[in-house]
């Protein structure tokens, strides 16, 4: 079983920075790709941030940037460094893992919520 925790979310003014972090715990794929997605009161969760096993990383438009994500293979750990924060990135931030080859991520976490005040 794989269990995914983030953690790091928090309130920030307009401009802020913060870092999330995600750990997995388990025994995920052996080559796995680390995903960030959140969503906003209202609106469908969307993607993020993403970086592969091999580290290339791939951001969606609103976030590039100004967030960075990054990964610890040895502590299956993947952080999100989030600058210039605006109200916008107010949502409950999830990460998620899907192994290499495989579309869909499978195992999320519990989401950790990000609010940045105007």
């Amino acid at each position: 079983q794989v269990q995914l925790e983030e953690s790091g979310g928090g309130t920030v003014p307009t401009g802020g920075s913060l870092t999330l972090s995600c750990a997995i715990n388990g025994r995920p794929a052996r080559t796995y790709t680390m995903g960030w997605f959140r969503q906003a009161p209202g609106k469908e969760r969307e993607f993020v941030a993403s970086i592969t096993w091999s580290g290339v990383d791939t951001y969606s438009d609103s976030v590039t940037g100004r967030f960075t994500i990054s990964r610890d293979k040895t502590n299956n750990t993947t952080d999100l460094k989030m600058n210039n924060l605006t109200p916008e990135d107010t949502a409950v931030y999830y990460c998620a893992t899907r192994p290499l080859g495989v579309s869909n991520y499978g195992y999320w976490g519990q989401g950790t919520q990000v609010t940045v005040s105007s």
